[in-house]
């Protein structure tokens, strides 16, 4: 890698502290011409699922480059610290499946980070972030070869996280609520496919089955389709199923957490 390639920044540090100003230096240090993007610092902290939904509808937006996902609360414990080469893109972080989401295809080579001499010293049992992850990253954006990370491992072997449950049959659309963003807004593991296929169209309504309960709702372009307080669906811009309130807060009103099931049928 060249030293123009980006490196991008997800961990559930906050901006509290200083933290994230840290792994922005040791960053620099190594690499000074290193573009960085700081992706999100607020992941819930230790949520491994939303960090991987947050980075695999990311990066794809992103310059080529190094990408580090830090949300590790095994941090210091016997998890492995990994590299994963995807094509033009390579994916630093805990080997916990914060990573697999967004490193994933056919062609995937990936590395355990045992090359000590490319960590800060001494190592923090609790900072991984600044002291592993980091320079590894500015290295490799510096011109490392990936490969001189560490030692090469088989990518079947990394950790995975479950797909989310997407299923379409007899006329019902079911998913799981996959992210809830800060405007309460519900992303779900549906497509605009998936309601396609239980004929579903935009300017109708669909039934919304959560456990015992179901409620109808409009089915939407954007949330101004429906008036201020009400609830739509509608496709969001990561191609995705969501729930929301018009000026509200959709996961607040449901009572969804992400992980949660969800039914959608057609109404009449």
């Amino acid at each position: 890698m060249t030293p123009e390639h980006c490196v991008s920044l997800l961990t559930d540090y906050g901006l509290e502290d200083g933290f994230v100003a840290a792994c922005h230096g040791v960053i620099v240090g190594i690499c000074p011409h290193a573009r960085i993007i700081d992706i999100t610092h607020l992941v819930p902290p230790g949520d491994v699922r939303r960090g991987a939904a947050i980075m695999a509808q990311t990066v794809p937006y992103l310059p080529a480059g190094v990408h580090v996902a830090v949300v590790d609360p095994g941090v210091g414990t016997r998890r492995r610290a990994v590299a994963v080469a995807a094509g033009d893109r390579v994916f630093v972080g805990p080997d916990n499946g914060v990573l697999s989401w967004a490193a994933a295809g056919a062609d995937l080579r990936a590395w355990e980070l045992t090359e000590s001499e490319l960590w800060l010293e001494p190592v923090s049992a609790t900072f991984h972030g600044r002291d592993i992850f980091a320079p590894v990253a500015a290295h490799i954006a510096a011109g490392r070869d990936v490969a001189a990370v560490g030692r090469e491992i088989d990518p079947a072997g990394l950790v995975r996280l479950p797909p989310p449950v997407r299923a379409v049959r007899d006329g019902t659309a079911e998913g799981e609520v996959v992210t809830v963003d800060r405007f309460g807004n519900v992303q779900l593991s549906l497509t605009r496919t998936d309601l396609d296929a239980i004929g579903a169209r935009r300017g109708g309504a669909l039934t919304v089955t959560l456990g015992r309960h179901s409620l109808r709702m409009a089915y939407g372009e954007t949330f101004g389709s429906v008036p201020p307080g009400e609830l739509v669906a509608y496709t969001d811009a990561a191609g995705r199923v969501a729930l929301a309130v018009n000026a509200g807060d959709a996961a607040q009103r449901l009572g969804l957490p992400p992980g949660a099931h969800v039914r959608l049928t057609v109404s009449e």
